[in-house]
């Protein structure tokens, strides 16, 4: 069954972390099963100012006993009286195999850019193992630890900036049940330079999710990006992202 996720309410955001948060977009099935979703926003806004903003999110998964497969595409821009506020895309695709009970392996490969961050592309390709560490349905826990290669090319703003190197990338992921309305999923990523651990960065996303009836959930969720060296020096180092909602699943 095709699962749509519509967010009605948005409260509070800030910019968005360049280290895109697959756990939150497995769904669980213990059977051959398509799932996914898919939607689309423009705005276009006049009043004192002129304002614009495309959104458009697409989420497929295919899953069986043996293989998982997960595509994400995630385009926000948002200008103001012309000027970029937001302006950012993502293409995901992973695999998973099982190999046992507790392990299965992942790879992947990602673009995405971020004209804010002065990113005109950033390519990764990586592989590695994922460690399922409980098997308690109300209590999950998992662990990777992957390599992967990077391809980050500035923005025509930065002169001359290509960068490629391998990364390792360490993540942690829990999902908690403590109620029948109650879920919090977090996911934490640490990705270093192989070969200069000083440059690293830091990711951590973290959802809340209240059950109000059977298909609608109250949502908060925040997101936290760190990098030790960003493309350029007015790029802060830390950005995050604080989101509230409703979100209707049928």
């Amino acid at each position: 069954m095709l699962r749509f996720f519509l967010a009605l309410l948005l409260v509070t955001s800030f910019t968005h972390a360049q280290v895109i948060n697959v756990e939150t977009l497995r769904k669980p099935s213990d059977s051959t099963k398509w799932t996914g979703s898919v939607s689309l926003d423009i705005s276009l806004i006049k009043n004192r100012n002129d304002i614009f903003r495309i959104a458009n999110k697409a989420h497929v998964q295919y899953k069986d006993s043996m293989n998982l497969w997960l595509f994400v595409n995630d385009i926000n821009l948002q200008k103001i009286e012309g000027n970029s506020l937001v302006n950012r895309g993502t293409q995901h695709l992973r695999y998973n195999r099982r190999l046992s009970q507790m392990v299965k392996w992942e790879a992947f490969v990602q673009a995405q850019y971020d004209a804010i961050s002065d990113i005109n592309l950033r390519a990764l390709v990586g592989t590695g193992p994922r460690f399922k560490l409980s098997e308690n349905d109300n209590y999950k826990f998992y662990l990777g630890t992957l390599v992967m290669y990077e391809h980050e090319k500035a923005s025509d703003a930065v002169v001359n900036r290509l960068q490629e190197d391998i990364r390792g990338s360490a993540y942690l992921s829990f999902s908690l049940y403590p109620t029948k309305t109650l879920s919090i999923i977090s996911t934490s990523y640490y990705q270093p330079r192989i070969d200069k651990f000083k440059d690293y960065r830091l990711s951590s996303n973290t959802s809340v999710l209240f059950k109000i009836l059977d298909d609608l959930a109250f949502k908060t969720s925040f997101n936290y990006f760190f990098d030790a060296f960003p493309v350029t020096t007015e790029i802060p180092k830390t950005q995050y992202e604080l989101t509230n909602g409703l979100l209707y699943s049928f």
